[in-house]
């Protein structure tokens, strides 16, 4: 399925320019050969810092660069990547963590089917009983660049410490819990005080507020584009606190849009869309559809009838023949939905039932936009 089906969406670059070439690309800039990839061309440097603003799409920032002059100031010459499919946080920070794609790493999405029990398991609140080195049981490029002799640090919230999440992407990188700006200035420039030559240093700080705030008030208001503000200050802190020598690579996990009332579509309002619906995952933006045994092409197409022009809707089989989740494994595919439905412009898919948390959110991502889907790269 290619054409005008899809106009107006972005597939994602695996293996060419998204997220999973990021850490590859500060590896080589490190020198460390056996863990890179060398088509991003960063500067060398003995130390790095990865910043990974959530929600902060790289068509966001270049609508809102009044309100981010430090960053605004980084983008003359920049590239950008794309996130991976879905645009979601745990899905796009684990293929950051792996260097693999979705269907290789194993999530799929922010609420997905577990095989084995029919359940949905939430990437973010994850579910005590899945162990996620058995969900994603692929060495991350944090324990691969520490078993080469790299200083590897994740800086992050202390409550995101040995979560689900952050075991299936970081596990290999020592920990330190920052929850307030002079913490994590401290704990980086830390790193790089200890780390003696010719060690390598890497430090992965992640921001979370611009999403909180993103799908709280919108992207549009007047309260996200202060938090950009407070968070480019926090950049220009951040480079300003690092040693000549260090890098300072910005990027993003996803962007996000608005979703107004007249595009929210309420499955729970609209007769027939649970007709052979066994589970419904996923999130507003990209749901994955389980079906009841038999009835897949029957939801694919009364979906398809249902929502026309609003979203596209395909199989699993041709969502994976157009490269969303990459190189698709065996163990993993089950995961994604027997039908997968990516939302076109500001359209939001709701259930009232399932998902009533959702219908308060403004901002929203997951599907394949460009304002979703580009993610800013900046060097400094």
């Amino acid at each position: 399925m290619t054409g005008p089906v899809l106009t107006g969406f972005v597939p994602p670059a695996y293996r060419r320019r998204s997220l999973t070439e990021a850490i590859p690309a500060v590896a080589v800039a490190l020198g460390v050969t056996e863990v890179g990839d060398p088509s991003w061309g960063l500067p060398e440097s003995s130390a790095y810092v990865v910043l990974l603003i959530d929600g902060l799409g790289a068509e966001l920032l270049r609508r809102n660069a009044a309100c981010a002059p430090y960053l605004a100031s980084l983008m003359p010459g920049s590239t950008q990547a794309t996130a991976s499919v879905p645009s979601t946080t745990g899905v796009s920070l684990t293929s950051l963590g792996t260097g693999l794609p979705p269907g290789t790493h194993g999530v799929v999405g922010f609420t997905t089917r577990v095989p084995s029990t029919g359940q949905l398991l939430n990437a973010l609140h994850w579910d005590k009983a899945i162990d996620p080195e058995d969900w994603q049981p692929h060495p991350t490029l944090f324990e691969r660049l520490s078993a080469v002799g790299v200083d590897v640090r994740v800086v992050s919230k202390r409550e995101f410490k040995g979560s689900g999440l952050s075991i299936a992407s970081q596990r290999g990188a020592h920990y330190i819990g920052a929850d307030r700006l002079g913490e994590r200035l401290s704990a980086v420039t830390e790193v790089h005080r200890r780390a003696t030559p010719p060690r390598a240093s890497l430090a992965y700080v992640y921001e979370g507020d611009l999403d909180w705030v993103g799908h709280r008030y919108g992207v549009a208001s007047e309260q996200w584009r202060h938090q950009l503000t407070a968070i480019d200050a926090q950049a220009q802190q951040l480079r300003a606190a690092l040693p000549e020598h260090a890098r300072l690579l910005v990027v993003a996990d996803h962007g996000m849009v608005d979703c107004p009332d007249r595009a929210r579509i309420d499955i729970d309002k609209l007769p027939g869309m649970r007709d052979g619906l066994a589970l419904l995952g996923g999130e507003a933006r990209l749901r994955h559809l389980y079906a009841v045994d038999g009835a897949a092409d029957h939801l694919e197409a009364s979906w398809r009838e249902s929502l026309g022009g609003r979203a596209v809707v395909v199989g699993r089989d041709d969502a994976v023949a157009l490269g969303w989740f990459g190189d698709v494994s065996p163990r993993v595919a089950p995961r994604i939905g027997d039908v997968v439905v990516a939302c076109r412009g500001n359209h939001g898919i709701f259930s009232s039932v399932d998902f009533p948390g959702e219908r308060r959110l403004v901002g929203l991502h997951g599907s394949l936009t460009p304002d979703e889907m580009l993610v800013p790269v900046l060097v400094d």
